[in-house]
């Protein structure tokens, strides 16, 4: 997991480390984990306890920074689940348990991962003109291995879609030929260019 802060010709990184819990996609073996996480597929049920606790926890971070700072978050596997958990929570304005949800994230980045909540997405965004701004105009990126043996790609491919279709339309989303789960440098070269570009950050180089 990944939180980046933006300011004035500088990027603040901040890479926090997930809780300790069992993980039923492990057999419950307790390891780092931001939720738990089972069967990978739309028919799985959501810990939303668990992913409304650690976006609650994560916003934390994000919620001592000065107003004028842009925020984003990103993050790898279990990581970019939970980002893309938070930018679903950002564009509805809540998290699931109804809580608001208190930053205004300006760029979202998942890697070898996949979108939490799908089912019902789209209706929800759609029922709120607010969160269909919101949802339209927050920068995504996510990219995904097409040799992903752990979140295999048609979990990313079809979360890229699942977000499209609920109106997450300035989403850009890369594959990368014969790679596993795990970063390469060109993947990570892509990142920082497109945080550059979506974050006007030009004159920072």
């Amino acid at each position: 997991m990944i939180l980046i802060y933006i300011y004035i010709f500088q990027i603040k990184w901040i890479c926090p480390t997930a809780p300790t819990r069992p993980v039923a996609l492990l057999g419950g073996f307790p390891c780092t984990a931001w939720f738990d996480a089972g069967e990978l597929s739309e028919e799985s049920p959501d810990d939303w306890e668990g992913l409304d606790a650690s976006a609650a926890h994560i916003a934390n971070f994000l919620s001592t920074e000065p107003s004028d700072v842009k925020v984003g978050i990103g993050g790898f596997s279990m990581g970019a689940a939970m980002a893309l958990y938070s930018a679903t929570a950002c564009a509805l304005g809540r998290y699931g348990n109804g809580i608001p949800y208190p930053i205004n994230l300006r760029a979202v980045v998942g890697l070898s991962g996949w979108l939490p909540g799908s089912r019902g997405l789209r209706n929800k965004i759609q029922v709120s003109h607010e969160a269909a701004r919101r949802a339209a105009s927050l920068p995504i990126l996510l990219s995904h291995g097409t040799c992903d043996d752990v979140v295999p790609y048609k979990i990313g491919e079809k979360s890229a879609q699942s977000l499209n279709i609920a109106g997450f339309w300035n989403l850009t989303f890369k594959n990368y030929e014969g790679i596993g789960h795990y970063t390469v440098p060109k993947e990570m070269d892509e990142v920082c260019n497109w945080l550059t570009t979506k974050l006007c950050l030009e004159g920072s180089r």
